[in-house]
C-alpha cells in the first residue's frame, strides 16, 4: 500500500512531467473517463438483472 510520503512524491513527479496547467485537464478526462465506466457498469447491473 503507498503511503503519504509516496503519494507526495508522486503527485511531484506528475506536475513536473505535465507542468502545473495540463494537470486540472488531466483531472477532468480522468473524472470524466471513471464516470463512462461506472455508468456502464450500472447499465450492465440493470440489463442482467433484468433478463
Amino acid at each position: 500500500m503507498l503511503s503519504f510520503g509516496n503519494l507526495i512524491v508522486i503527485l511531484l513527479i506528475i506536475l513536473l512531467l505535465f507542468g502545473a496547467n495540463k494537470v486540472p485537464e488531466i483531472m477532468t478526462n480522468l473524472a470524466k473517463g471513471l464516470k463512462a465506466f461506472k455508468d456502464t457498469l450500472t447499465e450492465d447491473k440493470d440489463s442482467s438483472s433484468k433478463s
